[in-house]
């Protein structure tokens, strides 16, 4: 599931930041409910990371 700054997170856990080339830029850990934090560049987004 693809996750973007702002969004709810659906469920408590690691989620990869990756960049618009699809790279890994970063993990973050974020509590269900809670609201994703905006990423270092615009064209980031999160995945959960399994």
């Amino acid at each position: 599931m693809r996750l973007n700054c702002g969004d709810v997170c659906p469920k408590t856990g690691s989620y990869k930041v990756i960049d618009g080339q699809g790279k890994i830029v970063n993990t973050i850990y974020v509590g269900e409910g809670e609201t994703m934090p905006p990423t270092q560049y615009s064209d980031c987004y999160y995945e959960f990371d399994n």
